[in-house]
């Protein structure tokens, strides 16, 4: 059994995690923690669990958690994760951060992004990235896991095969995301109350929204050079789903054929990653309620760019659910457990 406790259960990412892990015969959920609802049946705040999960949440005791965990999951904003991290690293025990603590790679770029300081550089320098189609052989070895930002996932599996082969000019790179309100959490905030986003759309975080130094750092990695970006992220009114249109000119020689069929060979053994017929292009409810990342693409040859429309569920590949994937990965289990589903419709 893998005994698991997830650090801001209430959160929609927290909340999700222990819809995917609840009914898992090889999961035991020792313990859920919240700081506003200690002391609360977490089925009680959340009915769609009834039923299925009997759990108290409570006040965060590190000591606790960390002595009965094999694995903690912290959902929290920026900045919390670093010290539970360093003490599940002194007990032995995996740590998945949901969150942005070990994203960044140099400590000074978080710093400057997130305003926080990083108190913990040798963990950083030991954290790995979990994105699995990228890098799954890091994850299963790891203690430490750096779950990707929700654009970030939907940015990088579009542009990893071209990347990867060098077949897109990498400053060239623009992208256009949408997300739905779920991706700005569960606080309060004026601005995405109902009637400030209902009948709108509307662009946020324009030439600096927190995602893109994270973006440009495995961009960079994946092409071998230095790459810079243009990221515009969206809210529009839905509650889940990010589609990301992704735009960049293509390298001398390859036709429309030629690309598409580099994404179908690329991801031909990825069970995450569907890659639709040309002409096909993927919506968000197709998506809804999985670990999927559907992709389309096609070459514009009058402009000399590629286009891929990617989508995800931002609170399932783009957070819960791949961290869950990250976990299999990180026991030694197919990375398929648990996370086997088909979107919902309509």
């Amino acid at each position: 059994m893998i005994h698991v406790s997830i650090i801001g259960a209430t959160g929609y990412t927290g909340v999700e995690l222990v819809r995917l892990l609840g009914l898992r015969e090889d999961v035991v959920l020792d313990h859920l923690t919240s700081r506003t609802y200690a002391g609360q049946k977490i089925q009680h705040l959340f009915p769609h669990l009834l039923g299925n999960i009997d759990h108290t949440c409570e006040e965060l005791d590190l000591e606790q958690v960390t002595t009965d965990s094999d694995i903690i999951f912290v959902a929290l904003p920026h900045g919390h994760a670093l010290p539970i991290a360093k003490k599940a690293k002194e007990k032995g025990k995996k740590v998945i951060d949901l969150g942005a603590d070990f994203r960044l790679k140099d400590a000074a770029v978080y710093e400057e992004w997130y305003k926080v300081a990083h108190t913990e550089p040798e963990l950083l320098e030991e954290a790995v990235y979990g994105l699995p189609e990228w890098d799954r052989d890091a994850i299963k070895d790891a203690t430490v896991i750096a779950n990707p930002g929700c654009f970030v996932t939907s940015i990088l599996l579009g542009l990893m095969p071209l990347m990867k082969k060098g077949w897109v000019v990498p400053n060239s790179i623009v992208c256009d995301s949408k997300s739905g309100t779920s991706g700005a959490g569960r606080a309060g905030n004026v601005a995405n109350l109902f009637t400030e986003v209902e009948s709108s759309f509307k662009a946020y975080g324009v030439a600096h929204h927190r995602h893109t130094p994270e973006i440009e750092q495995l961009l960079t990695q994946m092409a071998g050079t230095d790459t810079m970006i243009q990221f515009t992220p969206h809210l529009v009114p839905m509650s889940r789903g990010i589609l990301s249109t992704i735009y960049a000119t293509v390298t001398g020689g390859h036709t429309a054929e030629e690309i598409h069929a580099l994404f179908e060979e690329a991801y031909a053994d990825e069970p995450f990653v569907q890659v639709l017929p040309a002409g096909m292009w993927p919506m968000t409810k197709s998506v809804k309620g999985t670990n999927n990342c559907q992709l389309g693409v096609t070459y514009d040859e009058r402009t000399g760019r590629v286009i891929i429309v990617s989508v995800i569920d931002n609170l399932m590949k783009g957070a819960a659910g791949q961290a869950v994937q990250n976990m299999n990965l990180m026991f030694g289990l197919a990375e398929t457990t648990g996370l086997q589903m088909i979107g919902l419709f309509p």
